[in-house]
């Protein structure tokens, strides 16, 4: 209702434009019915315009100012399909005039054929965008489009004297603004619809937007934190090869005890110390530890602090988002320094749709192994490297993230003291979830394939042919993981990880499977 009386109003704008392009240069009979026609329409006697305008066409079948107005009569009567083919007509004649062309969008904009307007207001737009209302049409449809950029290009760029219209661009502008994540913005867009025109239909739609919006305002947490505890059993802890009658090694380690039940500890905290509309910048810390009954040198502790700094951008119509985050992690087993890393990833997040959704990053990282063997390793076996990584991952979101695919892949290069670590990695990540309609329990999947190639033939492996093979593992991890949500914030989840890791050298070979029942809580 709103928009039929809003194009009735363009219309009328429209008209005091004086007139289209005249299709001769002296003024003729049916000109003189055009005249009195244009009379009639401003004293908004339709039915005597139409009779003037049938007289001019009658005389001039292709007049185009008789087919022009005729147009604009049955659109201000509401009977925009009988006016698209006058329209029509008068565009074919005039195919550069911007009036006529606007009033062919609105004739179709009006029976929400929405793909035939968008061209006409585009073209228009283009060269005559101060065209009464035409910038909030054009952006409307940018706005249907998800272009939300182009769509605030076109309201700010605009004009209209009709207060409605200017109180519909100010609505939609906050609507682009806060799906643009400019919540600050988008309300005072939205209050200022509120104050063109306190009476209107559109007060109570946008009297509720603007509190949602002030409401999520006000509801952003700043700290979120997750504590979780949980019991596993580990099948190989201490990753022992699998079993191999060429590598005596393969036997010895196989000697030592590797399973075990354990207890595991984590908790995390983010904290956002500063925000605005387009920045954001969070500083987070972790702690993990497992606890392995049977070999408790194996037990882990792990510290992780992290900093980090996201800037909203868009590409083009895309929203996006581009981040810069460092950490730094220590790890230590039986209680003792094992390994130090500091990490710097630059990543890009692009919205492509409402079920579309990139990131690309790339990542640097320092590894310092500590010294665990007195003397010192031999220079082959040292672990310490720069590790470059790039790559990208794609999810395919449905019903609100209900459920989701996920693709990616990296590339990854370990630069290592020692020579007989050092690689180029492919990585191949594939996933999805699948939300089930009975108690939300959300099932997941998970596969990571790590492929990776050593630079150097090895200077220890096989024992029985040291320096004549190049290591080539291909490490496989399957993860499957059920998940309860339970009140208070609770979630209970059991999770299953095989992994299975191939390898031309035989001490490389292994089998690992653990399981776990993990009780979380969230904030």
């Amino acid at each position: 209702m709103i928009r039929s009386r809003l194009a009735v109003a363009v219309l009328a704008a429209v008209l005091s434009l004086g007139s289209v392009a005249s299709a001769a240069a002296q003024t003729t009979e049916a000109d003189v019915y055009v005249a009195r026609a244009i009379i009639e329409i401003d004293e908004k006697k339709y039915d005597e315009a139409l009779q003037s305008l049938k007289k001019a066409l009658e005389v001039a079948p292709d007049h185009v100012e008789a087919l022009y107005y005729t147009g604009v009569v049955y659109a201000a009567q509401r009977k925009p399909a009988e006016a698209v083919p006058f329209l029509q007509k008068a565009r074919a004649k005039a195919p550069t005039d911007p009036a006529i062309a606007f009033q062919l969008g609105l004739a179709y904009f009006a029976q929400q054929q929405y793909d035939r307007a968008q061209p006409l207001f585009e073209e228009v737009f283009k060269t005559n965008p101060d065209l009464d209302g035409l910038g909030y049409y054009t952006g409307f449809l940018r706005y249907r489009n998800k272009d939300y950029k182009g769509a605030l290009a076109a309201f700010r760029g605009g004009r209209s004297s009709d207060v409605e219209i200017q109180q519909l661009t100010r609505f939609y502008s906050g609507l682009a603004l806060g799906v643009l994540g400019m919540s600050q913005q988008a309300a005072a867009e939205v209050e200022q619809a509120l104050r063109l025109a306190p009476g209107t239909p559109l007060v109570g739609p946008a009297e509720r937007l603007r509190d949602t919006i002030v409401a999520a305002r006000a509801a952003e947490r700043r700290l979120s934190a997750e504590v979780r505890v949980g019991v596993t059993y580990d099948d190989n802890v201490d990753v022992r090869p699998n079993p191999n009658n060429r590598e005596p090694e393969v036997n010895e380690l196989r000697t030592h005890r590797h399973e075990s039940l354990g207890e595991l500890f984590g908790a995390r905290a983010d904290y956002v110390w500063w925000k605005t509309d387009v920045w954001q910048s969070t500083i987070g810390y972790s702690f993990f530890t497992t606890y392995n009954n049977d070999i408790p040198k194996f037990n882990v502790i792990s510290h992780l602090g992290s900093l980090g700094v996201t800037r909203r951008v868009s590409f083009g119509a895309l929203p996006a988002a581009l981040n810069a985050q460092y950490t730094w992690d220590t790890i230590a087993l039986d209680g003792k320094e094992f390994l130090t890393r500091n990490t710097g990833i630059l990543s890009a997040t692009v919205l492509e749709s409402d079920r579309q959704l990139t990131q690309v990053f790339v990542r640097y990282q320092n590894k310092d192994f500590a010294e665990t063997t007195n003397p010192r390793p031999v220079r082959q076996e040292e672990r310490d490297a720069n590790n470059w990584m790039g790559g990208f991952l794609h999810f395919v979101r449905f019903a609100q993230d209900k459920y989701f695919l996920k693709a990616g892949w990296q590339l990854d290069y370990d630069d290592t003291g020692g020579a007989n670590y050092q690689y180029l990695g492919h990585r191949f990540n594939l996933g999805g979830q699948y939300t089930l309609p009975w108690l939300a329990l959300r099932l997941k999947y998970d596969l990571d394939a790590h492929l990776r190639s050593y630079s150097n033939v090895n200077s220890l492996f096989p024992t029985y042919a040291p320096g004549t093979k190049r290591r080539r593992d291909e490490e496989i991890t399957n993860v499957f993981r059920a998940e309860l949500p339970l009140p208070a914030s609770l979630t209970l989840a059991a999770e299953y990880q095989t992994t299975r890791g191939y390898s031309n050298l035989e001490v490389f070979d292994f089998t690992r499977n653990v399981f776990s029942l993990v009780l979380s809580w969230s904030y």
